[in-house]
């Protein structure tokens, strides 16, 4: 039995969805793979894709854990609802796979990686790059998508060890 600890970070979008694996092994993170699926199309169309992208993410990598960035309200309230449509077509891509979801705020997630809720993206990035020693370029939605994880990782704590 292995104790190394895969999660998928999921940071959606209507018009672009960030990934982001990670591998966790005695407290050491390791990069797996990060990218983007880029969307285009009318909503429904965009919500296929997300759907089917992350189901192949899920069969590619096999995550034991997904961490998936909740909704945020802001002024735009279209926005809000779409994000909130692309957030739910990434959820039910997992639902034949069996894997747990937990879902983190932006501030959690900020704090998970930076430490206070307050870090700017280019923060980000950075402490992504740093905690898993990648030089890897990468765009913002990659990046918040491994942040995303790293964030599950570290508040994940004792669980890691029950699977």
């Amino acid at each position: 039995m292995s104790n190394t600890y895969r999660i998928l970070g999921i940071d959606p979008g209507s018009r672009l969805t960030g990934y982001g694996v990670i591998e966790v092994e005695a407290n050491k993170y390791r990069y797996v793979d990060s990218g983007k699926i880029n969307l285009s199309g009318e909503i429904h169309d965009r919500l296929r894709e997300i759907f089917f992208q992350v189901g192949k993410l899920i069969e590619l990598h096999q995550p034991n854990a997904i961490g998936i960035e909740k909704v945020f309200i802001d002024k735009n309230v279209d926005s809000a609802m779409k994000l909130g449509q692309a957030r739910s077509a990434a959820i039910c891509a997992s639902f034949n796979f069996n894997i747990p979801i937990y879902e983190y705020s932006p501030r959690e997630i900020k704090k998970g990686v930076a430490g206070h809720g307050n870090a700017d993206k280019q923060q980000i990035q950075k402490m992504v790059s740093i905690i898993l020693s990648t030089t890897k370029k990468m765009n913002s939605d990659e990046s918040d998508a491994l942040a995303i994880a790293i964030c599950h990782a570290n508040h994940s704590g004792n669980i890691m060890h029950l699977r």
